[in-house]
């Protein structure tokens, strides 16, 4: 649509004003915010119950179990960053975007891996997950810690007396799924007036969401089993839709090779796959942890490679970091370009040893 006669349907649809107004409180958006602040968040309360079972019950519940992922999430972090950062370095308007390459998209890396059917090893679509929900997490310390404007203490207030409240809720047994719904609807719209981006809200919320509840019910689980399917097929599809609408028109060799995109680009292709890499070798090396079972070097690469796929989740950091208009001719053609690439090169790299090891 981006780059047909529907552009500027496209364009209007997007800049769409939208307004939800009770009494004095009013929020008024462009429809393209709504979706980023609001359809982003429930995205982000699905990575708060992810990570919550994870560490109560899943793939983080034992160090020994968690040792790999996060050494090779911390690597998968640190390598695309520097790799930006020496691309752009002295350019201190470009240097906000150190964040983008960081980040890997959860569904479209296991969506690559599933492709591959029962050839993957469990362990290695385990261990994917866990590093991938790892990232996320860190994505979302950093934009708490980097990309946040000017704050309002007042805001701010409201919603820690709503976290309080989440958090009395579960002193208290409470296991009905809609009243921490209608708490957690509170504090994001606390969160979104307080200057903190809005999609932290659902974090909090997920994570407050009680795992085991006295009447043996899991409330946590059946809110990430309803929540799935929506997130997969609905907030990422419109994020996706609403954030890579790309005109290709003006696009040249010369932008490709711009110290951002190349920042962006080479850290999730190049710093991504070297990071985790070369932090789990470390880490191997001096016995911190081992391979995940059934698997080889090759797989490890491989993996390492798909954590590139950076997009909605990088994509979503671009609109962090830089203003629209250097959004549009600076971040999205990086994105796709090295997701894309880092996606079919992890794919043609599992398989090879997926066919080798029922060679």
């Amino acid at each position: 649509m981006a780059n047909s006669p529907l552009e500027i349907f496209y364009t209007k649809f997007l800049d769409l004003p939208v307004a939800v107004q009770v009494g004095g409180l009013a929020i008024a958006k462009p429809l393209l915010l709504w979706v980023n602040d609001g359809l982003m968040a429930i995205f982000f309360m699905l990575v708060g119950l992810e990570v919550k079972r994870a560490v109560v019950a899943g793939e983080l519940s034992s160090v020994s179990n968690a040792a790999l992922p996060v050494i090779a999430a911390l690597g998968g972090m640190t390598g695309p960053a520097l790799v930006y950062l020496a691309c752009n370095w002295g350019d201190a308007e470009a240097l906000r975007g150190w964040a983008i390459p960081t980040a890997t998209d959860i569904a479209f890396a296991l969506g690559v891996l599933a492709l591959l059917g029962s050839q993957a090893p469990p362990s290695l679509k385990i261990f994917l997950l866990a590093l991938a929900i790892i990232d996320d997490l860190a994505a979302i310390i950093i934009i708490a810690v980097f990309y946040t404007a000017e704050l309002s203490l007042t805001a701010l207030i409201l919603a820690g007396i709503g976290v309080a409240g989440l958090v009395v809720l579960n002193l208290l047994g409470v296991s009905h799924r809609a009243t921490y719904i209608l708490v957690g609807v509170g504090i994001w719209v606390c969160v979104l007036k307080s200057g903190i981006h809005a999609t932290l809200a659902g974090v909090i919320v997920g994570v407050a969401v009680p795992h085991d509840a006295a009447d043996g019910s899991s409330p946590a689980h059946d809110i990430e089993n309803a929540l799935h399917p929506w997130v997969a097929f609905g907030v990422l599809p419109t994020f996706a839709f609403a954030n890579a609408g790309l005109a290709l028109t003006d696009i040249g060799l010369s932008d490709l090779l711009h110290p951002i995109q190349l920042g962006i680009g080479l850290g999730l292709f190049i710093g991504k796959q070297l990071g985790v890499v070369a932090s789990i070798w470390l880490a191997t090396r001096i016995g911190l942890a081992t391979l995940p079972e059934g698997t080889d070097w090759c797989h490890i690469y491989g993996v390492a490679l798909l954590t590139g796929t950076g997009f909605t989740m990088s994509l979503f950091m671009g609109t962090l970091a830089f203003p629209a208009e250097a959004y549009d001719a600076d971040v999205r053609v990086s994105v796709l370009l090295a997701s894309v690439t880092s996606a079919i090169c992890g794919y043609l790299v599992l398989r090879r040893a997926s066919a080798r090891r029922f060679a």
